[in-house]
């Protein structure tokens, strides 16, 4: 098991569902709007992920035809809106935590010079 991949993983799927609750998404740019946030991910990691959102009931797709080449759009079902919102709460109170200070940085950690 690879746990970073995991990690990873689960923030790109937060992406995905934030930017298709925002307007219908497209495969190659979602691959360089996550490239824009330092993720890089190749055509056979992202396609599988929206796939299986699709399957479980996050997204919903729809091809169109766009300089005469087939694209599928995907975009936010309800359960997409929803869970999109309890990750929304849930990284707040993350970012809140995470974000400060570590324990034993600062005052009172019994170390005046700063060292482990």
């Amino acid at each position: 098991m690879d746990t970073r991949r995991d990690i990873l993983r689960g923030f790109i799927k937060v992406h995905i569902l934030f930017h298709a609750t925002e307007e219908p998404v497209y495969g190659s740019g979602l691959i360089e709007e996550l490239g824009r946030h330092g993720y890089h991910v190749s055509p056979g990691t992202l396609y599988p992920l929206l796939h299986s959102m699709q399957e479980e009931g996050y997204l919903v797709s729809q091809q169109e035809v766009v300089a005469g080449k087939a694209r599928r759009y995907y975009r936010s079902t309800q359960l997409g809106k929803e869970t999109l919102v309890d990750a929304q709460d849930k990284i707040r109170e993350l970012v809140s935590e995470v974000l400060g200070p570590l324990p034993g940085d600062g005052p009172g950690d019994g170390r005046e010079d700063g060292t482990l």
